[in-house]
């Protein structure tokens, strides 16, 4: 009798499982699953509760996927803002720009969506689109109003702010972020972080040919 009580009374605990609990371990089997490998037992085994639990909330394993980008990766690139886009030290803003978006590349939670979106971009074209608009499109935005900006005071001649933009952003994340997210190497440190972004501000403000063209 007693163990009948016990039983029931974990199971009603398994139940109770809440949504950051249930995402929590849904990103840690994500992560180290992938997509279509993950099972929705798996993730129950992981955090507790009940398929009922996970269905009730996320309507699907899908959904529980897309609750996670949401979760995980949009309150990371809201960090992206820049606060003062008319900041007269634009070398000073690049940097400090480029670091943050480096850093956040380098998140587990932006690391383990961008592997996992790359192999289901099919399955998830508007999370794809939600994904990209708040990384490196967002990050273009912003600092294209910084470009815009400084050519205003004539610090700057640039044709087009919104491609400059995005080329600085591919240079800061160059084949660094990919060789992170394939596991070819770790993260780098802060020292390491701030040598790339530096080299990719001198490079967009100032070139790389010398003399005159």
């Amino acid at each position: 009798m007693k163990g009948s009580k016990v039983k029931k009374t974990v199971a009603a605990a398994r139940i109770r499982v809440g949504r950051e609990d249930l995402l929590r371990a849904a990103a840690e089997v994500f992560f180290e699953q992938g997509y279509a490998a993950t099972s929705i037992d798996a993730i129950i085994e992981r955090a507790g509760g009940s398929k009922r639990n996970i269905y009730s909330e996320f309507g699907s394993k899908d959904g529980l996927f897309t609750a996670l980008v949401a979760e995980h990766v949009e309150p990371v690139l809201s960090a992206l803002s820049i606060e003062d886009p008319g900041t007269r030290d634009l070398r000073h803003t690049l940097m400090r720009f480029g670091c943050r978006l480096l850093d956040i590349y380098m998140t587990p939670a932006v690391l383990g969506i961008y592997r996992i979106v790359i192999t289901e971009c099919a399955r998830f074209p508007k999370l794809v689109r939600k994904f990209y608009d708040h990384g490196p499109g967002r990050a273009s935005t912003e600092l294209a109003a910084v470009l815009e900006a400084a050519r205003g005071r004539g610090d700057i001649r640039l044709g087009d702010c919104a491609t400059a933009a995005d080329h600085f952003v591919g240079m800061v994340r160059g084949n660094l972020h990919l060789q992170v997210a394939l596991g070819l190497r770790p993260p780098p440190d802060e020292d390491e972080t701030r040598r790339v972004v530096g080299s990719a501000v001198d490079i967009f403000l100032d070139g790389a040919r010398t003399g005159s063209a």
